[in-house]
């Protein structure tokens, strides 16, 4: 059996909107990227959405939004994709890193204070695996010292941890719709937030720093545009936006049959040695299914997997063990125990609504026999 890591769920009405706006006479940030923001804004609950072309433009633009620059540090995560890091390389400033909790994977809050300095300016915590970090927390230590939160929301569109969903206690939660992503257009992401004053110093930001956007310009009499600061080519077009207004409409089917897919494998898995789930605290976005396993045996495991025609994944490995990060902050492994141990022991299963309850039994079976081998 053949059983691939991802599957995404685009359908005919997806093609349907892409050739409408194809055939349209508007193709880059228009209308129908306007129409997904509105639409987007009803999902999340947060009054301002800004569509960009990635979460790592959403991420970096709402860091420069709030002033963060060169002398700067922000603390994040090592356990996560390196763009949660790398966005803030760019602003200038320096990430710091916090040690992750054992059975989660998450930001470990309670170590965010003992590495705030005069020089601090925010917090990226990361919903990991599409679980949230303890935000109603993290809000505390960042209103004692004055800090901007910015989350990572890459996972975690359908996410909820007491009461709270992303974006609600933060200044702006960032999106992203890469191809693997629970909402999809291959390329995409967003910024949400009910600051106002942020979201349009990002709208300016995210195309070049112009005055005006092509569909201001161009409506009725000819518009005279000004630069009025320094921004970047980060805007999402109408082609990309037109995938995802329709996944819009199913994004809690979608969620729903994700967690039936995650119930069985737990139920599958369940009594296992020598295997691990992360906890989910709250309600899970169910992003990622990972497993942790013997960090010796990862990847032997790995490929044994893969053997069986199931495709996997690495998610992730830590970001402080990476060659950059070794030679441009002199990090080493063991600065960052659990976050090492997780990136070495990690192994992400197929998670999509699409599996087949006989690719799902296909998977647990082949699981169980590869890892008590190994």
């Amino acid at each position: 059996m053949k059983i691939e890591f991802f599957r995404h769920n685009l359908e005919d009405r997806e093609i349907q909107n892409v050739t409408r706006v194809l055939r349209s006479t508007f193709l880059t940030t228009g209308p129908v990227t306007a129409q997904f923001e509105e639409k987007f804004s009803r999902c999340v609950g947060l009054r301002h959405i800004v569509a960009v072309n990635s979460c790592t433009a959403a991420l970096h633009l709402s860091l420069m939004a709030l002033g963060v620059g060169p002398g700067d540090e922000v603390i994040t995560t090592p356990m996560t994709f390196i763009a949660t890091a790398t966005s803030i390389l760019h602003t200038g400033a320096k990430p710091v890193f916090v040690d992750v909790e054992n059975n989660t994977g998450l930001m470990d809050i309670s170590k965010v204070e003992d590495a705030i300095t005069s020089r601090t300016r925010a917090v990226v915590p990361v919903h990991l695996y599409g679980s949230m970090v303890d935000t109603k927390g993290l809000r505390d230590i960042a209103d004692t010292h004055g800090l901007h939160i910015v989350e990572d929301c890459a996972h975690c569109i359908e996410g909820e941890r007491d009461g709270i969903r992303p974006g609600q206690l933060s200044d702006a939660a960032c999106y992203s719709f890469y191809a693997t992503k629970n909402l999809t257009s291959g390329e995409g992401g967003a910024i949400a937030t009910n600051n106002v004053e942020l979201a349009d110093r990002v709208r300016v930001l995210r195309l070049h720093g112009m005055s005006k956007d092509a569909a201001s310009r161009y409506s009725g009499y000819y518009q005279h545009w000004d630069m009025i600061s320094l921004g970047w080519k980060y805007n999402m077009d109408d082609i990309h936006a037109s995938l995802l207004i329709g996944q819009l409409e199913n994004l809690n089917e979608y969620w729903r049959k994700r967690n039936a897919v995650w119930e069985m494998y737990s139920k599958g898995f369940h009594g296992i040695s020598g295997m691990r789930i992360p906890e989910t605290p709250g309600k899970s976005g169910r992003h990622l299914y990972t497993i942790w396993v013997d960090p010796r045996r990862r990847d032997e495991i790995l490929y044994a997997i893969q053997d069986e025609g199931i495709g996997v994944a690495v998610n992730y490995r830590a970001i402080h063990t990476l060659t950059y990060f070794r030679k441009t902050f002199g990090f080493k492994p063991e600065d960052f125990p659990v976050a090492n141990r997780i990136g070495e022991s990690t192994i992400s299963l197929p998670l999509y609504p699409k599996l087949l309850d006989s690719e799902i039994e296909y998977v647990v079976k082949s699981l169980r026999g590869i890892v008590v081998q190994y």
